[in-house]
């Protein structure tokens, strides 16, 4: 008997051993930017944007792919492919880590405000009075975070964290299924359109920035290296970078319909980060605000660390030097990170836009690094017999299409937020 469990629990290790990278990477992109941004379209226009989800888990398969064929079969990582192997590449690769540390320090603003006014909200509903404040709150973090980097034990926080973060999601699975949306409204949902709103084109360019998010296919080559895998794997990569766009594309929806029949019903729009607790509330109840908080803080805080390590990350990825998180330059820089984490609550602003904004913000660079990637996987010199066919040609070429559709609505979003903030 103990045998037959032994073996079981075996194969389990095996599958997840299978798609490791893949659900290392949804852990990374699932997080408070998705939930905010599917949250935010699902109350406004309901299932309407359900093609803008569809499509860009699609695209984010075929670009997992490509990022991943190529490093299991050269070994190398992104951004050192670029800088050697591409013409111009070496302006390019540090327009890259430039414009990729822009993106995801303002993320870590926008995650910080919605972590502190939900922890606001809670400590507020839990023991009265007016809650922690943002700033008290937000030092904590800081505090916690930078313990943690300068030790480099996350690890086990990590874990921690990742079972909160399970249990909202298996909250907004339970709860799509309570207000499931019909059939018809799915299907209308297919039908690519914009809503004639004018935030209607930041929360598209959002919704192709958090799912498609162009760190996210630069951190996949650095997880396949960390992984070791190499030509044989190739069909391995392919089965986990399908697994994990299923699963990413699954959770999104949740979110979106718990949100579309919940608050899109009752004509309430997202605006505050308290506002996203009422789509697990036919689930939940009374106790939505604890799960949600429970599992959007685990979310935040764990999206927190890779955020602050993505500049250290990207130059030791340039430089082809070891990734050392105890090393001087993964903490001063990492400890720099984390000032940002102050900006929303000692200057104020709207945490759940400059969450949404941040994503638009990553689909502007997905043309960026589309262009590179479809070179490289092209080049006979470097992949010989395993460039890319004629299917992932199609899917790559495809995908810098709907990058380039995403970049026009995201810079007509960024503007008009902009002109809204500036008016």
């Amino acid at each position: 008997m103990n045998t037959q469990r032994t073996g079981f629990w075996k194969k389990i290790g095996i599958a997840l051993t299978a798609v490791g990278p893949g659900l290392f990477l949804i852990g990374y992109n699932i997080g408070t930017g998705s939930i905010t941004t599917m949250a935010s379209a699902g109350s406004r226009y309901g299932m309407t944007l359900f093609w803008a989800v569809v499509l860009s888990c699609l695209f984010t398969f075929v670009m997992l792919v490509a990022y991943g064929r190529y490093t299991t079969v050269t070994g190398q990582t992104a951004m050192r492919a670029f800088r050697e192997k591409i013409v111009l590449g070496k302006p390019l690769a540090l327009y890259c880590i430039v414009a990729l540390c822009i993106g995801e320090l303002t993320a870590l603003a926008g995650v910080t405000g919605i972590v502190t006014d939900l922890v606001r909200e809670w400590t507020s509903y839990a023991f009265g009075g007016e809650g922690m404040s943002r700033l008290t709150s937000a030092i904590i973090i800081i505090i916690g975070c930078f313990a943690l980097l300068w030790n480099g034990r996350y690890q086990v926080f990590e874990k921690f964290l990742t079972v909160l973060v399970m249990v909202m999601g298996t909250s907004f699975l339970l709860t799509m299924f309570l207000v499931v949306p019909q059939p018809a409204e799915l299907l209308a949902g297919l039908v690519p359109g914009i809503p004639d709103d004018p935030d209607a084109f930041l929360i598209v360019a959002g919704i192709a920035g958090t799912t498609c998010s162009a760190m996210v296919f630069i951190m996949r080559s650095i997880v396949v290296a960390e992984k070791g895998w190499s030509k044989k794997d190739l069909r391995q990569g392919n089965i986990d970078a399908a697994v994990s766009s299923v699963m990413m594309l699954l959770l999104s929806v949740s979110v979106m319909a718990c949100a579309a029949g919940t608050l899109y019903k009752i004509g309430k729009p997202v605006e505050a980060a308290v506002d996203m607790v009422q789509t697990l509330e036919p689930l939940a109840g009374r106790f939505a605000i604890t799960i949600f908080v429970l599992g959007i803080v685990g979310a935040g805080i764990s999206t927190l660390f890779p955020i602050v390590l993505v500049a250290p990350w990207l130059i030791s990825d340039y430089r082809g030097t070891p990734r050392n998180i105890r090393s001087p330059l993964y903490r001063v820089l990492g400890g720099l990170g984390l000032l940002i984490c102050l900006t929303v609550p000692i200057f104020g602003g709207r945490p759940v836009w400059i969450m949404v904004a941040s994503q638009a913000f990553q689909a502007i660079l997905l043309p960026v690094i589309t262009v590179p990637i479809l070179i490289l996987i092209n080049n006979k010199a470097v992949m010989g017999e395993d460039r890319a066919g004629f299917w992932l040609n199609a899917g790559l070429i495809a995908t810098l299409i709907f990058a380039l559709v995403t970049t026009y609505t995201g810079v007509l979003g960024l503007v008009d937020t902009l002109r809204g903030v500036l008016g």
